[in-house]
């Protein structure tokens, strides 16, 4: 009987489980009828509820939707407007540079117009300056155009060429040059009374210079340097004589040009020497000379002798050469080519004779 009873008793305990897992999935809840409105009402509310709740959550999601699209639209307008705000900051260097420059070329252009002005005033200046210079200019065109102007020049200057005309004819009356015949082996050049400057040459010829003198007195200038001092010494004497003759009227004559010499004259009459002003260096035996002459810093002038009477020949020869260098100064002034190193008598005759010409008046 127990086991019976054992038996009957399995399945009755397996049904209670079965009924509990029913139970424990579908919860039942048994209403009463009495309730069944109640519930129905509650339930319709809830629902009505969640339905509310569905339409609040899709106008949330669209709400944040479309304020998740305006930030989109922000950032990217903040990514636009800090571009925007990198260029202005670019552009305002850029001005600040731009302004900076600006001041530095008004300074510029400030300073260029102070000195725009200083040299428009200096112009004024020199505009008036040269507009009275050109009145002044006009006034003596003027002057000079009339009666009492160019024409009373020329008059002048005529007159101051016959005044030197007739100083230097006095000279020539004074030393005068002429022609004698003696023999002699050397020949010199005479210029010949011609009728122009140009036909100075053609108008030359060959004579000795025994034929030219100076106050009857004769001139060997080539024999100096075959001289010595067992030479004769009346015909040194003679030539010595010549020679300051030759030396004063070239002192003369150009004074009365108003010629400053190259090479000045001290006279002394038969014993007168001419100056170098710059010299070349002459050789010194001594070492100690030759070292105190190379320790000046300036060259004095030297004077060489026109004599002969205990002199170098060398030296009396190279003072001839530099009072023929006087005489060809002054032939030059007047427009006449010299006749050479070792005329100077004829070139003396030739300076005489042109100053005294009707030439001379017109030049």
């Amino acid at each position: 009987m127990e086991r019976r009873h054992s038996l009957s008793s399995e399945p009755t305990t397996t049904k209670e489980k079965k009924k509990k897992s029913c139970s424990e999935l579908v919860s039942v809840k048994l209403i009463e009828w009495e309730d069944y409105e109640q519930e129905v009402a509650r339930l319709w509310s809830l629902s009505s509820a969640l339905r509310e709740a569905r339409e609040k959550k899709e106008a949330l999601e669209g709400k944040l939707h479309s304020l998740n699209q305006v930030e989109a639209e922000s950032l990217d307008r903040l990514s636009v407007l800090e571009e925007i705000r990198e260029r202005v900051d670019a552009r305002k260097k850029m001005m600040e540079i731009l302004s900076d420059r600006l001041e530095g070329a008004g300074e510029k252009a400030k300073e260029e117009e102070e000195r725009l002005g200083a040299e428009v005033r200096s112009l004024l200046v020199a505009g008036t300056a040269l507009s009275v210079a050109n009145k002044k200019l006009e006034e003596s065109n003027r002057s000079l155009a009339g009666e009492s102007g160019f024409l009373r020049l020329r008059n002048l200057q005529k007159m101051l060429r016959l005044r030197q005309q007739f100083m230097i004819s006095q000279v020539s009356l004074l030393y005068s040059v002429k022609m004698s015949r003696g023999p002699s082996q050397d020949q010199e050049l005479e210029s010949l009374p011609s009728t122009s400057k140009s036909e100075n040459n053609a108008g030359s010829k060959l004579v000795n210079p025994g034929s030219l003198t100076i106050l009857g007195l004769h001139l060997t200038v080539l024999p100096f340097t075959k001289m010595s001092f067992f030479s004769n010494k009346k015909e040194v004497q003679r030539s010595a004589t010549a020679l300051g003759y030759v030396a004063h009227a070239v002192s003369l004559v150009s004074s009365y040009l108003k010629v400053p010499i190259r090479y000045p004259v001290r006279l002394g009459g038969s014993h007168s020497y001419i100056i170098d002003p710059a010299p070349s260096i002459e050789p010194i035996s001594s070492s100690v000379e030759s070292s105190k002459s190379t320790s000046q810093s300036t060259v004095k002038p030297v004077e060489f002798p026109l004599f002969l009477d205990g002199q170098d020949t060398t030296r009396a020869a190279y003072a001839v050469f530099l009072l023929n260098k006087d005489l060809e100064q002054l032939l030059n002034y007047i427009g006449v080519k010299s006749l050479g190193p070792r005329h100077v008598l004829a070139n003396l005759k030739e300076l005489v004779r042109t100053v005294q010409s009707a030439e001379f008046l017109e030049s």
